[in-house]
């Protein structure tokens, strides 16, 4: 007999994150204890023994599955790997770096779950940000760069932890960087976005795999390629079928 498909899938990309993988999934099995759920964590090609250490807590938590890409391609095609391969109609996104504390997220989906179908995501807010005075100066000024020329409705989209309808996800144009631009494209989708204030914790292990500079360089192309896809949206209006 075929299995049942989960409510939730919660999808995790990892890029040498030994240390942090499996006491991260260990607290989403928590917080998710007593739900439908599954856990896609993908590992893009990490050197390191992230793989390893997930494939061996495949036997405590049975509803983990491990997908790992056969070269490095960046955490928005490792999310868009999960997401493809998740079975259910809601997904959940963490950073694998362990900075999301997974308790937030429940609440993340509980409230995607009772707004109408016109919210396609509901985005984490950093409230405490634990990062470097250099990394929140300059995510403050991307941030507001981004609001003033996409005109979306997000205060912190570089928060990794969202929940969001996998069918509307899947309809949206992918790129690399997409996971950042996701509020601005589910708006141009036709579809609304809300947020709560979440936690947000000090890195334990590893090292960030960005820096400023190359978030800069990346972002610029970003926002002209989604200010141009903006203006070539056109809305039908309430679609009938007779």
């Amino acid at each position: 007999m075929t299995e049942a498909a989960p409510d939730i899938s919660v999808v995790v990309p990892v890029h040498d994150e030994a240390g942090a993988a499996g006491p991260l999934a260990r607290e989403i099995a928590a917080a998710f204890a007593g739900r439908s759920f599954e856990m896609v964590f993908v590992n893009d090609a990490s050197k390191d023994s992230t793989l390893d250490e997930l494939r061996a807590l495949q036997a405590e938590l049975p509803m983990l599955r491990v997908l790992s890409h056969g070269s490095n391609a960046g955490q928005s095609r490792a999310v868009r790997t999960g997401v493809l391969a998740a079975r259910a109609p809601i997904v959940v996104t963490l950073d694998g770096d362990g900075q999301n504390p997974p308790a937030d997220a429940p609440k993340l989906v509980d409230l995607l779950i009772a707004s109408p179908s016109t919210v396609a995501l509901v985005g984490g807010v950093r409230a405490k940000r634990q990062d470097t005075e250099a990394k929140r100066w300059a995510s403050r000024w991307a941030n507001r760069i981004r609001k003033k020329l996409l005109n979306d409705d997000a205060a912190d989209t570089g928060c990794g932890l969202k929940a969001f309808r996998r069918e509307v996800f899947l309809r949206l144009p992918y790129f690399d960087h997409i996971h950042r631009y996701l509020p601005a494209l589910m708006i141009r989708e036709g579809y609304e976005n809300r947020y709560l204030d979440v936690d947000h914790r000090h890195r334990e292990t590893g090292r960030s795999k960005y820096t400023n500079w190359g978030r800069l360089m990346a972002s610029f192309s970003d926002l002209l390629g989604v200010m141009w896809l903006k203006t070539r949206a056109r809305q039908p209006g309430a679609i009938s079928e007779f």
